[in-house]
């Protein structure tokens, strides 16, 4: 009856029958919903103690309207089955504590490492339910916000530039006068120009092509803040990529902090802080070089998994599915 790939309404238009009365059936009688023991309270939290290992990933996910909810994988598994340790509504530091403590002190004491971002509940999460856990955290978390401080330096002059725009037309048409639109080498207008750098500034010098390049220059030529904003977030992404030794990303790290306060740019410079902040555990990432990839790996496919079934009605029959029928699971086991 189950299939990865379709719902009860597919199968409902395949073979002729009412796909709402068919998912009624399935719900109350052909699955064993109705005696599933976690089923009065899967709603709030669902516990896999027997999935725990020695190095997991703690992250949110939003299964509904936008609502969160904590997931603790264990990374051995790399988002497939047997990964998931616990599902927990909310982000709340002491009912996601509460619930995971409900695993056996011993089982959790055995946690040598846990991934995770920068949010404070989830630091002290993980120090509450996994005492003797190294918390890393996620390189990918601190990549983004550099990327994002830079963005905000284009965004900037990328409202200039439709200012500058729209008053040039008004004035044309003030003047009775056609207004023309004047073009950088490479065939964009300044508007344009900085508008399809978005993604170009997202990648690396190496992977630009020809066109990208181009268009990369006359941005950097034109904007030198830009270009320096750009080099910031790709000397971040250098320390990440190229060191393997804690000791000399410790060395680049410093090297990056005086570049950063010698750029003047408050967005970075905030950055820096919250870096700071979190010194420790953004080094602990280069013991192991761990990320919170199969989390957010995990966390694509319960979204994918939300969408094949159109969406989550009922929480507690989204995860009951979700963590016990192997068939519907294919898109998170097997992927």
């Amino acid at each position: 009856m189950d299939n990865s790939a379709t719902d009860c309404h597919t199968i409902g238009r395949f073979f002729g029958v009412n796909g709402k009365k068919l998912q009624r059936q399935y719900k109350k009688h052909l699955s064993s919903f109705n005696t599933w023991a976690p089923r009065e309270h899967a709603h709030q939290w669902i516990l896999y103690p027997e999935n725990i290992g020695t190095h997991l990933s703690i992250d949110e996910v939003a299964l509904s309207q936008g609502e969160l909810y904590t997931i603790v994988t264990n990374k051995k598994f790399k988002g497939k089955q047997g990964c998931l340790v616990a599902i927990i509504a909310g982000t709340k530091a002491d009912q996601v504590i509460e619930h995971i403590s409900k695993i056996d002190y011993k089982k959790r004491s055995g946690v040598q490492e846990i991934t995770l971002d920068m949010a404070n509940s989830m630091k002290l999460i993980s120090k509450k339910c996994f005492p003797k856990a190294i918390q890393v955290t996620d390189r990918f978390h601190v990549q983004k916000l550099a990327l994002e401080a830079m963005q905000e330096i284009r965004i900037k002059h990328r409202w200039e530039a439709m200012d500058l725009e729209n008053q040039l037309i008004m004035q044309a048409k003030k003047e009775n006068n056609t207004f023309i639109q004047e073009l950088l080498p490479n065939g964009d207008s300044l508007k344009q120009l900085i508008a399809r750098s978005r993604y170009v500034l997202y990648k690396s010098r190496e992977k630009w092509t020809e066109h990208q390049n181009e268009r990369a220059q006359l941005l950097f030529e034109l904007y030198p803040d830009i270009k320096k904003a750009y080099g910031l977030s790709q000397q971040l992404r250098g320390i990440y990529n190229n060191n393997n030794d804690k000791h000399v990303a410790m060395t680049k790290l410093a090297h990056w902090y005086r570049n950063v306060e010698e750029s003047g740019f408050k967005n970075f410079n905030i950055l820096l802080n919250t870096v700071t902040l979190n010194y420790q555990s953004i080094l602990n990432y280069f013991d192991n070089r761990s990320t919170n990839a199969s989390a957010e790996s995990f966390n694509a496919k319960i979204k994918a998994f939300r969408s094949q079934f159109r969406g989550v009605r009922k929480i507690d029959f989204f995860i009951f599915r979700l963590s016990n029928n192997p068939q519907l699971l294919h898109l998170i086991q097997n992927n």
